[in-house]
Formats: structure tokens, sequence, C-alpha cells
């Protein structure tokens, strides 16, 4: 997920509340309430339609997927208490445990999984993410169809077998396709209520989840409750009662009241890059890794001459921008893959300089034609990786390459909407970025694809469409890898398109107070609210 999309997180978790109340169960947990600040609503809890981290860490909470992922990214059972692989390992199927169940009562089964699969790749609902399911026979042709779309559906490779089987084929063996199945595309969703409520099947009134919590509020705009669910099968072991979000806009002052002792726990959302420092020497502050990139999107109709672009990209000191703007161990980025991938040190390029060469920039400006001297670039206000500083050093940077740079700050939604795909007009760069969804580099590469859905910026080029057609239908690590390779050349390598910018790869800094315990994400930025808890004083 991105920010754009993923990095467009922006939770931060609140005040602990005093203790009280029964669960409903028989468990010992705490029924603790911690109360989160949300900088910023939800874009959609429709797992089809949730594309930000946010949303996503919401959903995970109320959803219970197939598998879950490790702290090592690995799948483990879930809902799925078990799957095999056969057909040389293009056929998985799944067995569902028998005591899933919805929030109503009904019990969840495989034909959940296969009515929400096939929904998200239904072409009516325009699900950004529905290229996460092209691995499945038959799922891009479905997708993209205009018209005869209902036999197209049912030659979609998914199929429940029985209540509790549920088969997918695939195009080929797919090593990362069991860690992509804990993405939230892949949750089921609860048909009756989808088709009778519409758009509107995701309100506190209507919705119907299978997770450990569920949605008691939701003010948009204002605030969020999650309360657990004393019937989820693994209710006992789920310590904290409730998770009361308030919206809180900036950093700054979710800071605030962190330090006011009206917060317990935050996210990135409270750790401004402007107190970092001070932050860093106190007990409170976690920073975890992650993977993830961060980067400038370029708008190729804007700015279509390829020398200007390298011009942009030589002039960025990534060095100075990590060390002295954002300040949260993140380390300067020369790639779209980041480090840490499977594969990374034979997939990265070395062609980007993580220390500013004018003198190459100001090169390759002179080659360009009508290079465009005024330049317009959008960022997210209350990007919790510091949108706003990191725009200002970026427009700093390319003054000394006699450059104007415009840059403009907006709330989320104004955000996406101009940020694209496809990216307004008016916007000639957006600083944005990407958080991983699994630990392999096609969820990166695919990005750049023609029909992505999540493409930054339009870029497209059928050569490269290839590279990763190939790379899906490579199962060996070490040949997908030298694939990876190829496809990370032509963005960011010596004769690269660089449709982006690479800037910095991303860390997940974090605040909490002293007897939180579990509260860190995994390397793709995800919380579990199951495993969290407060110690005893």
């Amino acid at each position: 997920m991105q920010i754009r999309r993923a990095l467009a997180v922006s939770v931060t978790l609140g005040a602990l509340a005093a203790t009280g109340g029964c669960s409903g169960d028989d468990s010992d947990a705490s029924n603790a309430e911690l109360r989160i600040a949300i900088v910023g609503d939800p874009v959609s809890l429709d797992p089809g339609l949730a594309t930000d981290l946010f949303s996503g860490n919401v959903i995970f909470n109320l959803m219970d997927p197939l598998v879950r992922l490790n702290d090592d990214l690995k799948p483990e059972p879930a809902l799925a208490e078990s799957w095999k692989l056969s057909d040389g390992d293009k056929t998985v199927t799944f067995r569902l445990r028998d005591d899933g169940r919805w929030t109503n009562g009904d019990p969840v089964t495989a034909t959940d999984f296969e009515y929400a699969w096939k929904r998200i790749l239904d072409p009516k609902l325009a699900a950004s993410y529905a290229y996460q399911l092209y691995g499945i026979v038959g799922a891009a042709k479905y997708n993209s169809c205009e018209s005869g779309c209902g036999q197209l559906r049912d030659q979609v490779g998914v199929e429940a077998l029985d209540g509790r089987t549920l088969q997918v084929r695939l195009t080929g063996p797919q090593p990362w396709f069991l860690a992509q199945v804990a993405h939230a595309s892949f949750l089921p969703v609860h048909r009756a209520t989808v088709e009778r409520f519409g758009r509107m099947w995701t309100e506190p009134a209507n919705i119907v989840t299978n997770g450990p919590y569920r949605l008691t509020d939701w003010k948009h705009d204002e605030s969020i409750t999650l309360t657990k669910w004393a019937q989820w099968r693994g209710a006992g072991a789920v310590r904290i009662e409730r998770f009361v979000g308030r919206i809180i806009k900036d950093a700054a002052t979710a800071l605030t009241a962190f330090e006011a002792d009206e917060l317990d726990a935050c996210l990135a959302a409270c750790t401004p890059p402007g107190d970092i420092e001070r932050l860093q020497k106190s007990d409170a502050y976690v920073q975890s890794p992650g993977l993830g990139t961060r980067y400038l999107a370029l708008n190729l109709e804007t700015l279509p001459d390829l020398n200007q672009r390298r011009a942009l990209a030589f002039a960025l000191d990534r060095t100075t921008l990590v060390e002295n703007v954002t300040r949260a161990g993140e380390r300067p980025a020369s790639s779209v893959t980041p480090e840490g991938m499977p594969g990374f040190d034979e997939i990265e390029q070395g062609f980007l300089p993580t220390e500013a060469d004018v003198e190459a920039a100001r090169r390759y400006l002179d080659r360009a034609r009508s290079p465009k001297g005024t330049l317009n670039l959008l960022y997210w206000t209350s990007d919790p990786s510091g949108g706003p500083q990191t725009a200002i050093a970026v427009q700093a940077m390319w003054k000394k390459l006699g450059l104007r740079t415009r840059v403009r700050g907006l709330d989320f939604q104004e955000f996406l909407a101009l940020s694209g795909p496809p990216m307004d007009a008016s916007v000639d760069v957006v600083s944005t970025g990407w958080i991983g969804d699994f630990a392999d580099d096609i969820n990166f590469l695919e990005l750049f694809t023609c029909k992505s859905g999540n493409n930054p910026n339009g870029y497209c080029d059928a050569a490269y469409d290839r590279l990763i057609e190939r790379a899906r239908s490579t199962p060996d690590d070490a040949d997908r890898h030298q694939i990876y390779a190829q496809a990370e050349a032509m963005l960011t390598g010596p004769s690269g398109a660089l449709p982006v910018i690479p800037t910095f790869w991303a860390t997940f800094p974090t605040m909490r107070k002293p007897g939180i315990e579990g509260w860190r994400p995994n390397l793709l930025g995800q919380y579990d609210f199951t495993a969290v808890s407060v110690a005893e004083r």
C-alpha cells in the first residue's frame, strides 16, 4: 500500500482510559480502552476499495483472512486451517476452519471468498487493487471486459468446492501467492449485506464483519471506534476492549495531545520531523524498519523530456534529506525496490547518487529540449513521513538548477483527487510512495504496468509489462530476481525512463506510553490490535 495511498497512513493511538465492563467471554482480558487519533478519515473500509494503509489497518482488525503474516512475513494459518498445492503448484486449495462466523451469526464459507474475489475483479467496481488478483486464471480478462462479462466471471479460477473448501487456479507457480492472500483485497465480504446496502454497507449500522473487532461507531471526520467481538474464534486472547479513535488533523497537534497524557500511543502521525531528534531520547519512542520506498512521481505529460527528469533526480541530495529533514532513521533510496527486499543486491541498479551531483544535473538539464522552468509540487499536509518538510527541501535543491518549484499542500482527500492516477494536469510532481503488501518485488514493480490501478503517473511500456508477466510465471527466486533487475533498470537504471525519483526507504517511528506492549508494526506497517496489551502496574 501507498502514500499516495500507502504512506498515507495516519493513525495515532490515544489515551489509555480506565478499564471496566465485561468482555462477554471467560478470558482474563484487561478490558483496557485505547483512544486513537486519526489524521484523516479512512478512504474506505470496504476490502475491495481500500487503498491506504490506515484503512488497511482498521480492516485487518475487523476481518479474518485466510492467512496472516508472521514477523518474518511468512504466511500462517488464520481462517484457513490448512492448504495444499497441486498441479505443479498452479492450484491452491484452502481448507477453512469450522468456527469462522460473521457478526450476524452466519458461518463464514468458501463461497464468501469466491464472491468477494470476483467482486473486486468486477469492472463495475473499478477497484484500484483488482490487479492484485491477476495471477489467478481469467482474472485479468474479466477485470478488463466490456461486454459478456458474466461468462468471463464464471471462468475466473476461484471456486468454492463446498462450504469449507476454496480452490484457486493460478496462471503459473507463484511463490508469493500465499503471502499475498493476507492482503485486504483477498478478504471475504458478507454478500447479503453488500448487496442490500451498496456503498453504505460499511457504515456501523449496516456492516457485518468476521474478525476480532467490530466497528461500533464511525462519525466521519470526527471519530471511529473498534470494540472487541466476544464471539470471534480467538477472543480469549484479545486484551484490549476498545480502540476509540478521534481525528486529529496534523502530527504536531497529535504530539501535543500525547505529551499532555491525552494519548497513550501513536503511529508516525505524532512524530513530526522537527521533533524527531528530541523524541528519540524518550523511552516512549519506538522505531521499526519498513519495507517501503518514498519517491517523487513525475507527470510524464508535463515533464516529457528524460534529460530534465534525470536533472531533477541528480540534483536531489538524499543523504541530506534523511539526515537533516526526515531524521527517522530512513536510508537514502536509489531504486523503487526497497532495501531489505529479497534479491535487493541483484535488483538495485546503483545509477542514482545518494548525494547531489549538481554538475551532472546541470549537464542533463542543458541537454533537455524546452525544459519546464516552474514546477508544481504536491504533497499531503499531514504526511507522517515529513511531506511539507521534504517538499521545501526539494524546492531548495532544485533551485540550484535555476528551477522554480511551487509547493502545495492539501488534505488527504484533495491530495488523492489531484495526485492520480491520472495525475492532474496542474501538477508536475507528487511526493508519495509505496509500502509493501507482501515481500516479493513484483508488488513494487507491477505498480508501473500499464493497467495497474496504483500506477502513480500513467507510465506505460509494453516491454516493461512483458517483463512483469515473465516474472509472474517464473517460480525460481534467483531467475525471477534477474527479471526484476531488468524491470528496475527500465525505471531507475542508466537508460531508465525515471517515471519516479526515489527519495528514501521507509521506517515506522511510533510513540507509546510505558506499559503498552505489542504496539509495533511489522515490515509492512500493519498493526495487529490483538497483540496489544497493557501491563499491570
